[in-house]
């Protein structure tokens, strides 16, 4: 079997884990802000001054909107997917590729498929009034104010789109781990050990970005789009995808890995704020004049950003090792209402957006009122509906007490 097979040579190859085989608490911390980090880019995204990206828009703007999703952009998704490779990793290992699907399917699919629909329509009802204050001053239910966004399908997936590209990347994983005992063992190593060398090396972000950057090359602003369609096109698969393999093989090499991006946290940090301020000076031109750029500067701006993806990647990863990796109450409270709160956020950002439109505050007032209101609904909710309910059970599995909790208690796991 593939997955005894790179978990043993794993093993054989590389140093010890710095961290105790079943507690990665900083790692799983680290998730929870990712998820915790939507409320602020979905509220800023309300304030852009660019293009519209959602079918609603507040009448101010701000240049700091722009600037905070452009940052937390960046790294937040390649980041989550990075970590749901890990943890999937870990499953198989500690579980089987039988066990791992179906714990996926479980945890990812299955809230999917319940939350999914009423979500969706609560976000239309909300999007609808939004969109009616907005064009006609006051609140109504009305197709025709609502305005189209290029790209995107009537029906789609939302922001719950990484769920159902999760659930994918798990059934592909088991596939592969079926299929992968029909080709040689020395070519399976030698695809273990390339990961490892793409990680490790001082090198390896710029040829781990060069897929990225031919990719978002081919979209119009130069930069993959998220298309929220229940059939992704190729280059979301591939984009997505790659993260999420390379965080699969970081935990089959993480004593040797994960010990270099501590060390370096801060070296990579920098490194990847000169490659995103190279790369969004570049976006910028690309967004100005998108016929009128070759195909060349759009390739390097993109494999630019992706750079910056990589190498924040890697520091925001050393930095929680360094900081986040022990035990605390505030923390782990933190990370179990994060599925909650990633599954309901956008319904108080539009909401609270909506009541806000048309006051007579500056955007960044709004911002803070809306990141506020926002975060005290869903943690409201969350401690009321869900944390000591079946519906808990159902995001997060039993709740267990703090000293015996691990990732894969988690939904992270």
């Amino acid at each position: 079997m593939l997955s005894l097979d790179l978990h043993s040579y794993a093993r054989t190859h590389m140093n010890a884990s710095p961290l105790a085989p079943d507690r990665q608490p900083a790692l799983d911390n680290l998730r929870a802000m990712m998820m915790w980090l939507g409320i602020v880019l979905h509220v800023a995204a309300n304030h852009l001054t660019g293009p519209m990206l959602l079918p609603w828009r507040d009448k101010d703007t701000s240049r700091l909107a722009d600037l905070v999703v452009s940052v937390i952009h960046v790294f937040r998704m390649p980041l989550f997917l990075i970590l749901s490779g890990y943890f999937v990793a870990m499953l198989v290992e500690r579980r089987g590729a039988l066990q791992m699907l179906r714990h996926r399917m479980r945890r990812i699919a299955l809230p999917f498929v319940v939350f999914w629909p009423v979500v969706f329509a609560l976000t239309v009802v909300l999007v609808l009034l939004y969109a009616h204050r907005a064009e006609r001053g006051h609140f109504g239910l009305s197709l025709e104010v609502v305005p189209t966004v290029p790209h995107a399908p009537k029906l789609n997936t939302l922001h719950m789109w990484f769920l159902y590209q999760l659930a994918g990347l798990a059934l592909l994983t088991f596939a592969a781990l079926r299929l992968a005992p029909r080709l040689p063992q020395g070519l399976r190593d030698r695809i273990a050990l390339g990961m490892r060398l793409l990680g490790e090396r001082p090198w390896g972000f710029a040829l781990l970005s060069l897929p990225l950057g031919l990719i978002g090359a081919q979209y119009p602003f130069g930069l993959l789009v998220v298309t929220g369609s229940f059939a992704p096109p190729l280059g979301e698969w591939l984009h997505h995808g790659l993260f999420y393999a390379f965080g699969y093989f970081l935990y089959l090499h993480r004593g040797a890995l994960l010990a270099g991006y501590t060390a370096h946290a801060s070296r990579l940090a920098w490194a990847g704020a000169l490659c995103c301020m190279v790369s969004l000076g570049m976006l910028t031109e690309v967004h100005r004049e998108p016929q009128s750029t070759s195909m060349a500067f759009r390739i390097v701006a993109a494999w630019a950003y992706n750079a910056a993806t990589w190498l924040w990647s890697f520091a925001l990863i050393g930095l929680a090792l360094r900081h986040l990796n022990r035990p605390h109450a505030a923390l782990q409270y933190m990370a179990e209402s994060s599925y909650w709160v990633y599954l309901v956020h956008m319904l108080g950002t539009i909401g609270f957006g909506a009541l806000l439109y048309g006051a007579n505050l500056p955007a960044e007032a709004k911002m803070l009122i809306n990141i506020a209101a926002t975060t005290l609904m869903t943690l409201a909710t969350y401690q009321l509906f869900v944390r000591n309910t079946s519906v808990g059970v159902l995001l997060n599995g039993k709740r267990i007490p703090p000293a015996k909790a691990t990732p894969l208690n988690s939904a992270a796991g």
